[in-house]
C-alpha cells in the first residue's frame, strides 16, 4: 500500500551435496526457491569397492553454486548458510591438509564415499562384538558407516593413521570450513558414528573395536563439542570461507545435516494445506518421507 514502509527480502542459502553433483538454492523467507545452481564432483574408483572423492574438489563446487544463485542479490539481505551432504568420511592432518585413503596416496584423494564397501571384514568384527551401542544403529552396523572405515584405514594405511588430525563427516567438514569451528552435527554422530544424545560417546566400544587411541585423545579427532541440527556454528563465515563463497563474512552458518535427513525435513514439515492430503491438520508424525537418489530411505518422526 502506498505509504508503508517496505520491508527487506530476506534470502538463505541451502547447498546440498550429493553423490555426483553440489546444488545450492537461494530461498526467501517464504519458502520460495528463487535461484537454483548445479555442478558436478568428481569420483574415483581405483578398484572394486573403493569409491573416493576429494574434499577440496567438493568445496570448490560449493563455492561455484553459491556464488551462482546470489549473482545480483542485495548481500546485506542474505541471512543465513546451511550444508547437508552425504555421509562420506573426509581425512585431514593436524594443520587440515587433505590425507590420502588409498594405498596409492594421493593426498587429494581424501573422501571415503558412504557407498565404499572397501571395510567389509571390519564391519563383521564390530557387529561380532553385539555391543550395546549397535541397539542404537537397528542392531547391527552397515558398511557405509564410519567406524568400520575408521577399522580399515587403522589396519590398512598404519604410518597414515599415526599423522591424521581430523576425521570429519562430510557435512560437519564443510561447516567447519565455513566457521573454522570444528563442532559436528548431532545428525551425523548419532547416525553414522554412534554417539548418543543422552551419553555421548561410549568409550568401552571403541575400546572394544581396536580404535582406542580415539578415547585416549578425548575424542577431539572425531568430535568432542556437538550441536543440535540448524544450530548457528561458531561466529558465522570466516573472512576466507566469505570470500571462497562470494557472500558478506559473520553470516549466520547452521549446523548440518545428512542429505536424506534434509529431504526428510524438508518433506515430513512441508505446508500440504489446501491439496485435500488426508494428512492436513495431523501431526507430522502421521507422514511418512520417501527420499531417493543414489540410495533410498524412509524417514519418520
Amino acid at each position: 500500500m502506498p505509504g508503508e514502509q517496505q520491508t527487506a527480502v530476506k534470502y538463505y542459502i541451502g547447498v546440498d551435496v550429493g553423490s555426483a553433483s553440489v546444488r545450492a538454492a537461494l530461498v526467501d523467507g517464504f519458502g520460495t526457491v528463487v535461484a537454483h545452481a548445479e555442478q558436478p564432483i568428481q569420483v574415483w574408483e581405483p578398484r572394486p569397492d573403493h569409491y573416493e572423492q576429494s574434499s577440496a574438489d567438493i568445496w570448490a563446487a560449493c563455492c561455484s553454486v553459491t556464488k551462482e544463485v546470489v549473482r545480483g542479490v542485495d548481500a546485506s539481505q542474505i541471512r543465513g548458510l546451511g550444508f547437508d551432504a552425504t555421509c562420506s568420511l573426509v581425512v585431514v592432518d593436524k594443520q587440515f591438509q587433505p590425507m590420502a585413503v588409498n594405498c596409492e596416496g594421493q593426498n587429494h584423494r581424501n573422501v571415503i564415499m558412504w557407498m565404499d564397501h572397501r571395510a567389509a571384514s571390519q564391519v563383521e568384527r564390530i557387529n561380532a562384538t553385539q555391543h550395546g551401542v549397535l541397539s542404537y544403529v537397528g542392531g547391527a552396523m552397515s558398511v557405509e558407516m564410519q567406524p568400520p572405515k575408521l577399522l580399515w584405514l587403522k589396519e590398512n594405511l598404519p604410518e597414515s593413521w599415526e599423522k591424521v588430525g581430523y576425521f570429519f563427516d562430510l557435512p560437519d567438514f564443510l561447516s567447519w570450513k565455513a566457521t573454522g569451528v570444528t563442532a559436528r552435527s548431532l545428525c551425523t554422530v548419532v547416525c553414522k558414528w554412534t554417539y548418543t544424545s543422552d551419553r555421548g560417546w561410549d568409550d568401552s566400544f571403541w575400546k572394544m573395536i581396536g580404535l582406542e587411541d580415539l578415547v585416549k585423545d578425548k575424542y577431539e579427532k572425531i568430535g568432542n563439542r556437538v550441536l543440535s541440527p540448524g544450530e548457528a556454528v561458531g561466529k558465522g563465515l570466516t573472512p576466507e570461507a566469505a570470500r571462497d563463497l562470494g557472500l558478506p563474512e559473520g553470516i549466520a552458518v547452521a549446523a548440518s545435516l545428512i542429505d536424506a535427513h534434509a529431504g526428510g525435513l524438508g518433506v515430513i514439515g512441508a505446508d500440504v494445506k489446501g491439496h485435500n492430503l488426508p494428512c492436513e491438520n495431523q501431526p507430522i508424525t502421521s507422514r511418512v518421507a520417501m527420499i531417493c537418489g543414489t540410495s533410498s530411505c524412509h524417514m519418520g518422526v
